[in-house]
Parts: C-alpha cells; sequence; structure tokens
C-alpha cells in the first residue's frame, strides 16, 4: 500500500510534518500525506488512509462552515492520471498571507489545559471556576492562543500579547471567528456521538479579509471523544494517534530522533480511529 512518506511533484512550496505544498501560481495544491509524528519526529512509517481522513474531514468541514467564516478551499481532487495517489488525499485553496498564530478553542478541561488549572486555576490568562474536573465541560469555550511555530513546541501566549502582535481590532476578530466555529461545530458533532473537546484553527488573510487555512477539525488538530463514554473526572479515548503515543511511551523510546518503526496492530488501530471519526462526523465510510 502506498503510504506517500515523500512527493515528488513539481514546484515544492512547504514542506511540513504531515503536509505538503505545492505553488500553482495563484492557488496551491495541499497534499495530506500518511505521514504521522509524534514528539516532534515524523515516524518511519506512515498509517493508511491518514491523509485521505484528513484531507476529506477538512474537505467536509471548509464546506459546513463556509457560511460561518470564509476559507481557502475551492476543490478536493478526484482525480490525476499523472498523480494517481493525490486523489482524495489533496485540496487546490486560495493563496492567502498566513497570520503565525494558532487559534486553540477549549470547551473542555483536559490536556495542557488540565495540567494548568491544577497548577493556577487558570488556564492562559482565563481564571476558571473552582473544582472542575478533568474531561469537564467548562462553562464557556475558553480561547488559548499559542505562537505558531517553525518546528517544535507551540508556545502559549495571553491575550494581551496577542493583541500586541497583531493589533486589537484582528485579535477580537480572530478570537469571535474561532468560537463562532468551535459552538457550531460542537453541537453538531455531539449529535453524532463526538465531543470536540477542543482544536485548533489557523487564519491568514485575503484582501485583509481573514479567513481559515491550513486544516479543520481533523483529529489531528482537534481532541475528538466518544461521547457514549464521556465520563469526568478522567482521561478520555480519543480518535486520533493515542495508540501510537501510548506504544512509543511503553518502548521505552527517548523521544530523540529516529523514532522507532510502529508494529502492525498499532498502526492498524491507529487507521481504525481515523476512519471511524470520518464516519461519524460525516456519515460516509472510505
Amino acid at each position: 500500500m502506498e503510504l506517500l512518506l515523500e512527493t515528488n511533484l513539481p514546484n515544492l512550496y512547504y514542506r511540513g510534518k504531515v503536509r505538503d505544498t505545492y505553488d500553482l501560481g495563484d492557488r496551491l495544491l495541499i497534499i495530506a500525506t500518511d505521514r504521522i509524528s509524534a514528539f516532534d519526529s515524523v515516524l518511519p512509517c506512515g498509517i493508511p488512509d491518514k491523509g485521505v481522513v484528513l484531507n476529506l474531514l477538512s474537505a467536509f468541514w471548509f464546506q459546513k462552515t463556509a457560511h460561518l467564516v470564509p476559507n481557502h478551499f475551492i476543490e478536493v481532487v478526484e482525480e490525476d492520471k499523472r498523480y494517481p495517489y493525490v486523489a482524495s488525499r489533496s485540496m487546490i485553496v486560495r493563496k492567502a498571507r498566513r497570520i503565525d498564530i494558532e487559534c486553540v478553542v477549549r470547551g473542555y478541561l483536559s490536556g495542557s489545559a488540565w495540567a494548568e488549572y491544577q497548577e493556577r486555576g487558570a488556564v492562559a490568562d482565563i481564571l476558571l471556576p473552582k473544582g472542575l474536573e478533568e474531561s469537564e465541560k467548562l462553562p464557556e469555550p475558553v480561547f488559548t492562543p499559542t505562537t505558531k511555530a517553525a518546528s517544535g513546541h507551540d508556545q502559549p501566549i495571553t491575550w494581551e500579547e496577542m493583541k500586541g502582535l497583531l493589533g486589537k481590532a484582528q485579535a477580537e476578530e480572530l478570537r469571535e471567528k474561532s468560537l463562532r466555529i468551535y459552538r457550531y461545530v460542537h453541537d453538531y458533532a455531539l449529535e453524532r456521538d463526538i465531543i470536540i473537546a477542543d482544536t485548533k484553527m489557523e487564519f491568514g488573510l485575503v484582501d485583509d479579509e481573514a479567513i481559515l487555512i491550513d486544516e479543520l477539525l481533523t483529529p489531528d488538530s482537534s481532541r475528538f471523544w466518544d461521547a457514549s463514554q464521556y465520563e469526568v473526572g478522567c482521561p478520555q479515548p480519543s480518535f486520533d494517534k493515542q495508540p501510537v503515543r501510548d506504544w512509543l511511551v511503553a518502548s521505552g523510546w527517548n523521544k530523540e530522533p529516529p523514532a522507532p518503526m510502529l508494529p502492525p496492530d498499532v498502526i492498524e488501530q491507529t487507521t481504525q480511529r481515523y476512519r471511524e471519526a470520518y464516519r461519524r462526523l460525516t456519515g460516509r465510510t472510505l
């Protein structure tokens, strides 16, 4: 099976850990590969169908939310006889000038936010009510931006720091658009037995208008939980690469490159998680 660890089209514009972007002149071609990263390292194996899920799910959300916030999506590449492997895992998008901020929205107390709350009773610069438990739904979704790092981890910034970087008007616009998207997709997903606990979005400028870019509401950019198994007070199983992280930790890997090869059962478990998230959210099967 083609895992698409590398793509060899002309005019490579940017290569990320998972996506390869190509310059088409006035547009871009974004290919979601089957590469998988963990602990800031790209693993030597791919996850079959991962790139297709990321691409088609992003396209689904871009179309689903276009009435709320404009985005860069033009079309999914369904077929290309010259490069057959790009089918279903790539999209053509408008060019935009990226805003170097990750717009993170959290609706539930989990991950790094839970650790921060335990220590300070707050997330970023937002003071939260006392007595909240792990994975508990927040009274209102909170906006916790980070920097957009070229390599390594993105770093949290405060609301005041974001206003200092972008200006008050643009910062408020991004926060309002991010919260608008999150509230809408949270309610939509919940009807399909998935809780979107948190997500991150990126924006770019086209003619000075902030539009959604990159990916949107995928298992790589969001925390998806099974609503039927949701239980406050403990970590939740999620539709993402958690089996990969768990295996890597248990393997004793020191988190320094090169990363080890995953066993076949972990690869299969991860593929099934991505596929199931896509099926529930879109009602379609791959």
